[in-house]
């Protein structure tokens, strides 16, 4: 701080306070309070400064895990999306797998139902025939047995004999003798029982047939339930198949709706970050070099102000007040006559003195009296 600074302060603090006071201590006390005011004020923005900073470590390194973080997923996501579409496909081409086969073994049922109703209907056309004649042969073969050969043919058990004498696959002499038995061409000789042994032949053949039909019945009716039953189930598996199939293809779309929905925010955001965290960087960079620059002006500042304390504090200022101020053979009168010329002086020395100092907080705010 110049001469002519420290001279103007004290030109204006003996204006102001009048020559009771002593004009140094003012200074001082001034000089000391506008110490402490840099000091507070130093203390107040270093926090400021090293929260900003502290922000941007803490956030940098969020943003940079973060920003670490997406670019490790945004792959896997797309690789989970890719894995989805291929499950849907193969879902969709086992659905329809499914649906063919399910057709398939609902028709196999109808195809087997449609069988059994022609063999059962068959079959009972045949076990029909079957008892009708086995009844016919035992009527005959009773009638001849009790010497009533000639009731027996007057019944309509022998009209039954005539017509499986026609159908029958028998020796040609036996359909003959029995035939010409039924027309009454020839007469029963018990003793020979010839006709007798032809029938119970064929009754005992006829008997083999039906037990042999029946027989073949009852495994055609076990092998379509077996048919029925193992088709049924393979319906109602492929059907719960086709359903749970279904459902799964369902919950796969919506996933990979959602999956791309997550890749496209994660990449809007992935950007956002990578921009916010240069930003930050440019504006973490220059907040510090913008307060290298703060602490030098303050350090410069409170170097100034302390050796203005200390010049003022020696002993030499005194002699300095003594030239300053008018003498004390002075009148009191002249000194109050002059006062207005001398805050004038004062005032300009000090403008001119300030202009020497850039920072805010070496401006000085003098309260007194209107000059």
């Amino acid at each position: 701080m110049s001469n002519i600074l420290l001279t103007a302060l004290l030109l204006v603090c003996a204006s102001s306070e009048g020559m009771t006071a002593n004009p140094i201590r003012k200074v001082v006390n001034m000089l000391q309070a506008m110490q402490k005011q840099v000091e507070a004020e130093g203390e107040k923005e270093q926090k400021m400064f090293e929260k900003f900073m502290c922000y941007c470590k803490t956030s940098g390194g969020d943003l940079t895990a973060g920003i670490a973080a997406a670019e490790t997923k945004m792959p896997n996501v797309g690789s989970n999306i890719e894995e989805g579409k291929a499950k849907q496909v193969q879902l969709k081409a086992d659905i329809k797998q499914h649906q063919t086969e399910r057709a398939a073994a609902k028709q196999a049922i109808a195809d087997a139902n449609a069988v059994r109703k022609k063999t059962g209907a068959e079959f009972a056309q045949t076990k029909s025939d079957l008892d009708t004649n086995i009844a016919a042969l035992g009527k005959a073969i009773a009638a001849l047995e009790g010497g009533m050969a000639g009731s027996f043919l007057q019944s309509p058990a022998a009209r039954s004999l005539e017509k499986l004498l026609a159908v029958r696959n028998m020796p040609e002499s036996d359909r003959q003798e029995v035939a010409a038995f039924l027309s009454g061409q020839t007469g029963y000789a018990p003793q020979s029982g010839e006709i007798t042994g032809i029938l119970k032949q064929m009754k005992e053949e006829m008997e083999k047939d039906l037990a042999a039909a029946v027989s073949d019945e009852n495994g055609s009716i076990g092998s379509f339930k077996e048919l029925v039953a193992a088709k049924t189930k393979e319906v109602n598996a492929l059907t719960a198949a086709i359903e749970k199939k279904t459902v799964r293809s369902g919950e796969l779309a919506v996933e990979i709706v959602q999956m791309t929905n997550d890749l496209s925010d994660t990449e809007a955001a992935l950007l956002e970050d990578k921009q916010f965290l240069a930003d930050m960087d440019q504006n973490c960079a220059t907040k510090s070099s913008e307060w290298d620059a703060i602490c030098k002006t303050r350090s410069e500042e409170l170097v100034a102000l302390a050796e203005t304390i200390k010049v003022l504090n020696d002993d030499d200022a005194l002699e300095l007040f003594k030239k300053t101020l008018p003498g004390a053979s002075s009148a009191f009168v002249q000194l109050t006559s002059s006062m207005g010329k001398l805050r004038q002086r004062a005032l300009k020395l000090v403008q001119d003195a300030q202009k020497g100092f850039e920072h805010e907080r070496l401006k000085l705010h003098f309260i007194g009296p209107a000059w």
